[in-house]
């Protein structure tokens, strides 16, 4: 017991550090993005939308926007295709860099994500879950997480949600740490963005 609270403290004070520390940082990037997608279209900078984070508690989570307004009612509503007509010329740029999700260290630092975890699901999709899919909820969501790391978007669902609960059984601030130096690897590479179908089904 007292190794996770350890661990526990540890990986809170983790997240304040990097999500501060990468929000200073990257501050004239957040500000030249948040320029250039409001010169796009004249629409809103951010984009929020309900998530399910741990405990099943619902919040919102915050990403640049990068799609055109309303997308998730129009074409294929919640799923996107690689050359989605919705995504906004700046949108194709955030989302080859991943960039798109630099406003999610708002959510870390506020508690509702962490930096490493199962990416955060919608609440339709938390819905079906099984009793075993649902240990995925016992933790906090991450940016980066262990499905992340081992194919992205190329997983089908219950592919994702199985590694994702092997990441809450077996987790500790030692897989967080590898989590996080494989994630920078694929962030580099851009792999994984899409499914092998071209599809991403998640308007994430």
């Amino acid at each position: 017991m007292r190794k996770i609270t350890f661990h526990a403290i540890l990986k809170r004070g983790f997240d304040i550090l990097v999500s501060v520390t990468a929000l200073v940082i990257l501050s004239p990037v957040i500000a030249i993005i948040a320029l250039a997608i409001k010169l796009d279209d004249g629409g809103p900078i951010i984009f929020s939308q309900e998530r399910v984070g741990k405990d099943g508690r619902v919040f919102s989570t915050y990403k640049f926007r990068t799609m055109v307004v309303g997308a998730e009612k129009i074409g294929r509503g919640l799923e996107i295709e690689q050359d989605d007509p919705r995504i906004t010329r700046v949108g194709k740029v955030l989302r080859t860099w991943t960039l798109d999700e630099i406003p999610q260290l708002f959510n870390v630092l506020t508690g509702d994500m962490s930096i490493v975890g199962p990416r955060p699901t919608v609440p339709s999709q938390a819905a079906r879950y099984s009793e075993l899919q649902r240990r995925r909820l016992e933790v906090k969501p991450g940016m980066a997480g262990w499905a992340w790391i081992h194919g992205r978007n190329r997983l089908p669902w219950s592919k994702r949600i199985e590694l994702d609960v092997w990441y809450v059984v077996h987790w500790s601030f030692w897989l967080d740490l590898y989590i996080l130096a494989r994630s920078v690897i694929l962030l580099v590479k851009r792999d994984g963005l899409y499914a092998e179908d071209g599809v991403v089904h998640d308007l994430e």
